[in-house]
């Protein structure tokens, strides 16, 4: 094993800081953007994360990890320091015990071009605003599961390498392109149609055929307390619906998003 295993007594310890004491933004802020990390959790998450070709900075071990669920992810990671120590200890980290004994700082990806993402996709989901990172966890978990070819997240959207989103969405984070969208021209000067959803007058119901016979679409997902911005659904070329029963107005973004993505795949 070439890894070097190293025995902490304090979670007060700088080598291990960016574990216990540094904030989602000052991991993704770190020295610059392209020097960024952000926390994975548990050895199935990481190996998603490995195999997609992210760069292991640390991790975190419970000792009893080292020679079991852990052996592989640090076979893996040549030279990376692997801190561990007693199991009380390491408890004290918040959230700990969801990460089933491994967390491992990561390094991040530049973000990729716009138009290397689109190149040959033919259904991507917008993600307007939304900030609740169980929300983005789940979308992103569906937009794999259901063939969702790209991720767009407007600037206002949350990080989808926050700790919490990397968690729901099993992985699926490191699976679908994404970048960031800064506006809706961009998708039209690169042929998509965009689809809105949202409740208006005329907004048109989901299993409409219409909708399908889009070569290239852009789903556009927005908050569940406010919705889309005005200016988004009336730019929009469909506003979509999905039919509901028993006096329900709506879905949860997550939910909604996984009923659009599956009605409208090719």
């Amino acid at each position: 094993m070439d890894a070097q295993v190293i025995e902490i007594q304090s979670l007060t310890q700088p080598e291990v800081q960016i574990f216990s004491s540094l904030t989602e933004a000052q991991l993704r802020n770190r020295l610059n953007a392209e020097q960024g990390l952000f926390i994975a959790e548990s050895p199935k998450v990481i190996r998603v994360a490995l195999d997609a070709g992210y760069e292991a900075v640390s991790l975190l071990c419970e000792r009893k990890h080292i020679d079991g669920d852990a052996a592989d992810i640090i076979a893996k990671c040549h030279h990376t320091p692997v801190y561990t120590g007693e199991r009380e200890l390491l408890s004290e980290l918040t959230g700990y015990t969801l990460t089933r004994g491994v967390l491992c700082a990561m390094r991040r990806k530049p973000a990729p071009l716009l138009t290397d993402i689109l190149n040959g996709a033919r259904r991507v989901c917008v993600i307007d605003a939304v900030c609740d990172t169980t929300n983005i966890g789940a979308i992103f978990r569906s937009a794999a599961a259901l063939g969702i070819d790209a991720v767009l997240l407007t600037p206002s959207a949350c990080d989808p390498l926050n700790r919490r989103a990397i968690r729901v969405s099993m992985g699926t984070v490191f699976l679908v392109p994404w970048t960031r969208l800064e506006a809706y021209s961009q998708l039209r000067e690169l042929g998509f149609k965009t689809a809105a959803m949202a409740l208006t007058d005329k907004s048109i119901p989901l299993d409409d055929p219409i909708l399908k016979q889009q070569d290239r679409l852009a789903i556009i997902m927005g908050t569940e307390g406010d919705g889309l911005p005005h200016e988004t659904i009336e730019n929009a070329d469909f506003t979509v619906r999905i039919p509901m029963y028993h006096q329900v107005d709506s879905l949860n973004v997550a939910s909604a998003a996984a009923v659009a993505f599956w009605e409208l795949r090719i």
